[in-house]
């Protein structure tokens, strides 16, 4: 049997707080081998609950998930095309074909403002149908400039729609615990998965979005003009899994991120401006590790932040390896 039903919620982003790193790309397993959730037959399909909320009618949900796919496709070196094809009573399900994106009244996910699933080939990892629902336990808003006290459509679809091609969580973001949840102070990724305070606007995908996006639908132009770092970190020796792993170039400003994740503590970063880059390693403590890694993974968090002694030349269309990013114990 070649289709399965991605279990449950495969990604969601989290309203964190009293009210309210690195990419990873989405994958399935094929015999050995993960490979990742993508889209080959293009243009996207999707329909549109017709269904209104408070501030938001069914026609303006749409046009902002039109904006936010046209953020997507204007991201250099890569061809993503969308085609809406009407509004539908159907609600966002797995399993019935459709790609549907809607309002659902969610109060048992009081924390969640949107979540994304898939139904994908087993066989290929190919995308045959995603749905989005955003919780409308929440008030919401597609005003230009946001507005205080309601979420910002357009900003959350962006990031659900980036899972929806197939993109994971990023950790580039600080938070700080309030009221039992977490509170963010900065993100440098639309794929960071606590949102911003409500009134707050999140439009513009970043270098980490950037990267991501194009590891997995960029071409050959896109592969030749950028290039990586590989390395490992470790700890008395020994490898750190779920670390995350920056590489910062202090010329442009831009950030993109990896994660150890094999228990030796390699990490590979891709898509990464040709030039001098700061790394460094940082536990995963700016929201829950589940977000990120699968929890039942042993993640080392009992270290302390730590940067590469030197800066790392990354050259246009190769790899700067065997960096060795060395941590010591909290």
């Amino acid at each position: 049997m070649r289709r399965l039903r991605a279990a449950a919620v495969i990604a969601a982003i989290v309203l964190s707080a009293p009210a309210l790193d690195a990419y990873l790309k989405l994958g399935t397993r094929v015999g050995a081998n993960l490979v990742p959730i993508r889209w080959t037959a293009f243009p996207i399909r999707y329909f549109v609950t017709n269904r209104d909320v408070a501030g938001v009618s069914a026609p303006q949900l749409q046009q902002a998930v039109a904006s936010a796919l046209g953020t997507w496709s204007a991201v250099p070196n890569v061809s993503i095309q969308s085609q809406f094809v009407g509004f539908t009573g159907t609600v966002p399900i797995s399993g019935d074909g459709m790609t549907v994106i809607g309002f659902q009244n969610r109060p048992d996910l009081d924390r969640v403002l949107g979540s994304t699933t898939f139904t994908i080939d087993t066989v290929t990892g190919e995308v045959l149908e995603s749905d989005i629902f955003l919780n409308s336990l929440f008030s919401w808003s597609v005003a230009a400039g946001g507005e205080e006290g309601r979420q910002d459509v357009e900003s959350i679809a962006l990031h659900e729609l980036g899972h929806l091609l197939g993109l994971g969580h990023s950790a580039l973001g600080e938070t700080e615990l309030l009221g039992g949840g977490r509170r963010v102070l900065g993100a440098e990724s639309v794929m960071f998965p606590i949102a911003f305070s409500a009134g707050n606007l999140n439009r513009a995908p970043r270098a980490d979005d950037v990267a991501g996006l194009s590891d997995v639908y960029g071409g050959d132009q896109f592969r030749s003009s950028t290039g990586s770092i590989t390395g490992r970190v470790t700890k008395n020796g020994s490898g750190v899994l779920g670390a995350h792993v920056i590489a910062f170039n202090p010329e442009t400003g831009h950030m993109v991120g990896g994660f150890s994740l094999a228990a030796d503590g390699a990490f590979t970063i891709g898509g990464l401006e040709p030039g001098l880059h700061v790394v460094r390693a940082e536990p995963l403590d700016d929201g829950e590790v589940g977000s990120f890694i699968d929890p039942s993974q042993p993640v080392d968090l009992d270290f302390k932040p730590a940067i590469y002694g030197r800066l790392v030349a990354v050259p246009r269309g190769g790899t700067a390896s065997r960096i060795d990013v060395k941590v010591t114990p909290k």
